[in-house]
């Protein structure tokens, strides 16, 4: 009786260690979590519609991760001064937030193959027109600190000593961009500069009495313009970008790039990427 138990139990053990090995594994579960930061006020970059992620980068960021067999992507909307800071802290992974190139940005964090290409333009009043960095000269606007769009006018001005220096009146983050449109409408500063995209976007949206010019002639270098996904500078990041950037090259020969340009930007702005 013994043996007969000893042996019932045997056959039930081996039964479900049969079926522990041949259950499904849930991919899910090994799936790692990754958190992509943005400030959600850049549109059509990226905003909130609904209190759901929208706008280019973020639909973009959706198809490079989707059926992603690695990665979970998760989406946090975070001040655009702290949206480094965590990536240096390890709290967010990547950010998609309409970043430009810069060589002090470069030497800490990771970029993507460049994913849209817009122009550094100003928004006017009507009837003026600022064209170049030389005609801003002596007159003001409203940046976030830390910003690309800070960096080229802050530099300009170190390299321009002996001219009226451009006055930059730095703002909060809680500033957003349709209420520095609306500074420059009412006159409190002279003029805004930022991208095309975003400045026309913002203008038709909010119906401001405002036009868009674009910068002429050099104002970066050869990554004028382009717009790239950033991530840190460690093993991980180089991980993530070895793998966003082949999902980006399958997204651009697919025609997913262009679709997702025209429905957020008004026309193509990706085709001409190398």
């Amino acid at each position: 009786m013994k043996k007969s138990l000893a042996y019932v139990l045997t056959l039930l053990s081996l039964l479900v260690i049969g079926l522990t090995l041949t259950l499904p594994v849930d991919a899910a579960s090994k799936k790692k979590t990754i958190v992509l930061a943005t400030d959600s006020d850049t549109a059509p970059f990226t905003y909130k519609e609904d209190d759901k992620f929208k706008g280019y980068d973020i639909e973009l960021a959706k198809a490079i991760f989707k059926d992603s067999k690695d990665y979970k992507l998760t989406f946090e909307t975070v001040p655009f001064s702290s949206i480094l800071t965590g990536i240096d802290a390890g709290r967010y992974q990547l950010s998609a937030n309409n970043f430009n190139y810069s060589e002090e940005r470069a030497e800490k964090y990771l970029f993507s193959d460049p994913i849209s290409k817009s122009n550094y333009a100003t928004a006017t009043k009507d009837g003026v027109t600022y064209d170049s960095l030389d005609d801003l000269s002596g007159k003001s606007v409203e940046l976030y600190t830390g910003s690309n769009y800070a960096a080229v006018l802050e530099k300009w001005n170190k390299e321009h000593t002996d001219k009226t220096p451009i006055t930059i009146n730095y703002v909060a983050n809680s500033v957003t961009l349709a209420q520095r449109l609306q500074n420059v409408e009412s006159g409190k500063i002279d003029f805004l500069f930022y991208d095309a995209i975003s400045l026309k976007t913002v203008i038709e949206d909010q119906d401001f009495d405002l036009k868009v010019t674009n910068i002429e002639g050099s104002v970066g270098g050869d990554k004028d313009g382009l717009e790239y996904i950033l991530f840190a500078d460690d093993a991980e990041g180089k991980k993530l970008q070895s793998f966003v950037n082949k999902r980006i090259k399958a997204l651009k020969k697919d025609g997913t790039m262009k679709k997702l340009s025209k429905k957020y930007f008004g026309g193509d702005y990706v085709s001409s990427l190398d």
